[in-house]
């Protein structure tokens, strides 16, 4: 079945990730590390902290995990990698935080059972329409699912995700795709999801040198306000609720 052969890519591309570092996402240089800490700060903000159940998607390595867990919320991180899950549990500790193995497009959790459900970089590993209906079942009416990922009309992501020998260059798993906003949405809200909101960020790349990405980091947000050049973003800010 397709979706089988989905997981098992997915499995395999866990060890690759151990095998080659977490360096391949790209979070380690000074770009990357304040593109990291944007992210964090962004979804830090929207989760608060009131000891509401967070179910993080592909928690990885637990790098993610890490920062969710200090909003004090009860976080429940989800991978279909054991090997990942391994690391994970060595690098995050905590009362609040519970690391499963689950196949995210069917979980063994109830329906209704979280107030938030979030990311990093995750969906454009996934099925993307059989994830998303899963969280809707999973999500609390008034719940929100809050995602990052990569955007399909930035050209050196175009190039990445679409050309199969780049593609296996940098490092990707063989179904990694990106969005195009638009889509998305439209998918969402076909899903049953509300007040989809879907918005371009982020044109700070990670290579760019240390010494200047304080004052290009200024600059480039800029870009974020433009209305057609935003279109061309690196990233997506995914946002959408249940209705009450």
């Amino acid at each position: 079945m397709e979706i089988d052969r989905r997981l098992k890519n997915e499995v395999a591309h866990g060890k690759y990730i151990l095998e080659k570092g977490e360096q391949i996402w790209n979070w380690s240089s000074a770009a990357g590390k304040l593109r990291w800490a944007r992210r964090c700060e962004l979804f830090r903000g929207v989760l608060g902290g009131d000891g509401k159940k967070i179910l993080e998607i592909g928690c990885g390595t637990g790098l993610f995990t890490l920062e969710i867990a200090k909003t004090g919320n009860e976080i429940i991180a989800i991978d279909i990698s054991n090997d990942l899950l391994g690391v994970a549990r060595k690098r995050v500790y905590g009362d609040n935080v519970e690391f499963r193995i689950e196949n995210a497009y069917q979980t063994s959790f109830i329906d209704g059972f979280f107030d938030f459900i979030v990311g990093s970089s995750v969906l454009h590993h996934l099925d993307v329409d059989r994830a998303i209906r899963e969280f809707y079942r999973l999500i609390k009416p008034g719940g929100e699912i809050i995602f990052t990922e990569p955007n399909m009309l930035n050209p050196q992501i175009a190039i990445q995700k679409n050309i199969p020998f780049i593609k296996k260059m940098v490092g990707d798993s063989p179904d990694e795709t990106a969005f195009i906003r638009w889509n998305l949405a439209s998918k969402l809200a076909k899903a049953g999801f509300s007040e989809v909101e879907i918005v371009p960020f982020d044109f700070l790349h990670p290579a760019i040198p240390g010494f200047c990405v304080n004052m290009a980091d200024l600059l480039l947000r800029s870009l974020e306000r433009l209305p057609v050049l935003r279109e061309i973003s690196g990233s997506l800010i995914i946002r959408a609720s249940k209705k009450i």
